[in-house]
């Protein structure tokens, strides 16, 4: 007979959607923190969906420091679970081999040494020899050198699983198989239980962890989770003379392709330059347990021709098994964390594009704090489901973007690449002007957006390099116009949003680190901090009436900025957010030239006394009527106006008309990028983020702790402020002409590692390369101004150490006189 499904509760504070590693992980940190009142539902078995099939891989460097700590958790978790669980997470620290072919792929491993010095992390640079000596069944005829990374390893995911689960279990946690949820259960915006195919389950919070079918689930209440699967190849071969289990784990990106021992011969799998999506995410088959998609022999032949001219063995080593399993990826490479903007208490952690094993430990930890706490404890959002937006979930776009996704893994990842696929998506009104002037088109939040813009009869394409690019000539040619005379930026992609209603400057001044409560007509710089004082935004407000104010943010941030801004707002507020980004263009006229060229388009008065810096007005602009702001992103005279979009294609004309004989030129974001720094202005997401406070980033200008105004984070501000920083950001410069910084870069002082550059470019006006960089204390002291002074300074570039000069002011015009349109 057949034995009685366990019964189901009627209600749970948490409940889990999902038996997977993450869902497994996420139960049992919960219970870890003390919430044990959590119910796991399994539509089959534990592990049956993809991560059974997984190759269990666990390399620890990430490509930011959060990233890298989430896996090194990972690591010390699962070598723990065994003696707590009594049940094995198979897995074992047999360390990492990264070996190169080519000269770029060197210099990007010679990056990741210094990146992980930077975090601590062991890694040694090695030679194609030492590689063979760890890896003695490896050709290396072709090496030019390699990497080792002693704390590598790998798990097995089923029994990883089984063993969290336990933990789980051990804690209180009930978990119930062959439940199938059905739909989510909502009231005023928030989640309140499931329904399954055995009956309705009340519960406070939901998460939906449940691998490529949270696309799905999230469908059900109407959150977006953007993913898409793809098919996963890898081989497992007979037995290898020399493949013991104490095998390193070996990666030739170059070949696409990776190896690890099993059972006493390989798993060799990869990740090919071209993948197959497989079905789109509402077609996914139901039931679908252990279960793998055909053979495809030919697909993977780019794999294993690379594979046997490694392991030139593997040309007679027979095959046991053949594995072709789905596994979802997202958009961007980066798996998908957080609370859900469109549905209250609805957590998402999915889309873990094959790095799931991995992360597991540390997403689901992650996960658990951000549940109990309200936020997450460090900056996650390169992970955020709120770096998406609804246009994000489109099934055919996410089908013809998952085809590069699967193959960022082992391409070089240069520090400016743009994705190809699935693209032209967002396109300002003056796209097709902006293409016709040879602009080459970034991607940011979907936006098409001019990067720089190549002589007539030039090919715009990107040329990849680690030293400056072949656009370089071309961006630095913009620079000098937005200096020496005015330049033209469409920055349509700035997010805009609307605070209206009687209470909207009270739930500002709340939100907002500066003080507001500014006349109409004035703008205003500030951030705005969570509860540790740390950043969520860095915007500009403008008044526009009593009751309504204008805020614009940066182009990546909209849905993150939206769900802060209203879950952030003091309960019973009279204030509403409206998103009008998709309402206005945004042209910048930058440049000494700017108010001249304004002037040959309107009657207003530009002059410094009628429209002093931080002045926000209509005017009118040919026949259009626009808002003006002088404000400025590039440290020059300049105003950014507001054009509602059906005038916009006629105000871009109407400017490059007015433009001839000013020497007004088209300008993209490669040279925003390298005035900014030239000016060391400060980037949300990069100098900007959840890990930094206004101290560290040196705008305490920009908060009202002079007044009694109360702000979300002012206590851990003024603590942090009173307390002294124990890191600072600075400004570097590097006088070599030669040397290319892009930010990632190891800082050095006086030859010890004290941090990394956040953002770096070229500077035209400093003729050298400029950036910014967090430093801190080498014995995490408090770091006064004077130690900063006193240092001596490098940077560690592509393997090498490059002096630089520290600045505590901008190093361009630190007086702000361009930005009065005076000469310096």
């Amino acid at each position: 007979m057949t034995a009685e499904p366990a019964q189901l509760p009627g209600r749970a504070r948490v409940v889990i959607i999902g038996g997977g590693v993450i869902g497994a992980s996420v139960a049992y940190h919960l219970a870890l923190m003390g919430w044990t009142d959590v119910l796991l539902l399994e539509q089959g078995q534990l592990s049956c969906g993809t991560t059974w099939h997984a190759a269990g891989l666990v390399g620890q460097l990430r490509a930011t420091e959060n990233g890298t700590r989430l896996v090194q958790y990972s690591t010390e978790l699962y070598g723990r679970l065994e003696e707590e669980t009594g049940l094995s997470a198979g897995f074992r620290r047999c360390g990492g081999v990264t070996v190169a072919r080519t000269h770029d792929r060197m210099v990007q491993l010679r990056r990741t040494a210094a990146t992980a010095e930077a975090y601590q992390l062991d890694c040694e640079l090695i030679t194609p020899a030492q590689a063979r000596d760890r890896y003695p069944i490896m050709a290396v005829d072709d090496i030019v050198g390699a990497i080792w990374l002693p704390g590598d390893g790998r798990a097995n995911p089923t029994d990883l699983t089984a063993a969290l689960a336990r933990g789980a279990r051990d804690r209180g946690v009930l978990i119930r198989e062959r439940v199938r949820v059905t739909g989510i259960r909502t009231r005023a915006g928030a989640v309140t239980g499931v329904h399954t195919d055995r009956g309705d389950i009340e519960a406070e919070i939901v998460v939906n962890c449940a691998g490529q079918w949270a696309k799905q689930v999230g469908a059900m209440c109407g959150v977006t989770v953007p993913l898409h699967s793809a098919e996963h190849f890898y081989v497992v071969t007979e037995r290898i003379d020399g493949a013991h289990r104490d095998l390193p784990v070996l990666r030739d990106p170059d070949g696409y392709t990776y190896f690890k021992e099993e059972v006493g011969g390989l798993v060799v799998g990869g990740f090919e330059p071209e993948a197959k999506p497989w079905v789109a995410p509402d077609e996914l088959p139901y039931p679908f347990e252990f279960r793998l998609l055909d053979e495809d022999w030919d697909h993977f032949a780019i794999l294993m021709d690379s594979a046997i001219a490694r392991i030139p063995v593997l040309a007679e080593t027979g095959i046991k098994k053949f594995y072709n399993g789905p596994e979802s990826f997202t958009p961007d490479n980066q798996f998908i964390l957080g609370e859900a903007p469109e549905l209250r208490n609805f957590f998402v952690g999915a889309g873990f594009n094959s790095v799931g094993i991995a992360s597991a430990g540390g997403a689901g930890r992650a996960l658990a704090e951000w549940i109990i706490e309200g936020e997450p404890s460090l900056d996650l959002s390169a992970v955020d489901i709120r770096r998406f937006a609804r246009f994000n979930g489109n099934n055919q776009w996410l089908h013809d973007r998952v085809s590069e996704v699967l193959g960022l893994h082992y391409a070089v990842p240069w520090p400016n690449r743009e994705l190809a696929t699935a693209r032209p998506f967002r396109r300002s009104p003056a796209y097709h002007l902006l293409k016709q002037a040879n602009a080459c088109f970034g991607s940011r939040m979907g936006w098409e957006r001019a990067n720089y813009f190549a002589p007539p009869g030039q090919d715009a394409a990107i040329e990849y390099g680690w030293g400056q690019q072949s656009w370089q000539p071309w961006s630095s040619a913009e620079q000098r116009a937005a200096r020496g005379s005015v330049a033209l930026f469409d920055q349509t992609s700035f997010s805009k949003y609307l605070i209206t209603g009687r209470d909207a400057e009270q739930a500002l001044q709340w939100l907002c680190t500066a003080d507001v409560g500014v006349e109409p007509g004035r703008t205003v710089y500030t951030g705005m901090l969570n509860a540790r004082g740390t950043y969520e935004a860095d915007i500009t407000v403008t008044r526009l009436s009593a009751h309504e104010f204008l805020l614009v943010s940066s182009a990546a941030s909209t849905e993150r900025d939206k769900d802060h801004i209203t879950r952030r707002m003091p309960a019973g507020c009279h204030a509403s957010l409206a998103d009008v980004t998709s309402a206005y263009a945004v042209y910048g006229v930058m440049g000494p030239r700017s108010r001249e060229l304004l002037s040959r388009l309107s009657r207003s008065d530009f002059s410094d006394k009628a429209f002093p810096f931080s002045t926000s007005r209509e005017i009118d602009l040919g026949y259009a009527t626009v808002r003006a702001t002088r404000i400025t992103y590039v440290g020059e005279l300049g105003w950014e106006l507001y054009v509602p979009a059906e005038f916009a294609v006629g105000a871009y004309e109407d400017l490059m008309d007015a433009g001839a004989g000013l020497g007004l030129v088209n300008a993209g974001y490669y040279a925003i990028e390298s005035m900014r720094l030239e000016k060391a202005y400060r980037a949300f997401g990069r100098e900007l983020t959840a890990d930094y406070n206004p101290v560290e980033a040196g705008l305490t200008f920009a908060c009202k702790l002079n007044t009694d105004i109360s702000f979300l984070g002012r206590e851990p501000v003024e603590k942090a402020r009173a307390d002294g920083p124990r890191r600072r950001l600075v400004s570097l410069v590097l006088p070599d002409p030669d040397v290319m910084i892009w930010g990632g870069e190891l800082v050095l002082r006086n030859g010890i590692a004290v941090g990394q550059v956040t953002s770096g470019a070229w500077g035209e006006t400093v003729d050298g390369c400029v950036g910014l960089a967090y430093i801190r204390h080498p014995d995490g002291d408090v770091l006064t101004r004077d130690m900063v002074r006193a240092g001596s300074y490098q940077v560690n570039v592509n393997g090498r150490l490059y002096p630089a000069t520290i600045h505590l002011r901008p190093p361009y015009d630190p007086e702000g006189e361009r930005v009065k349109g005076r000469e310096l």
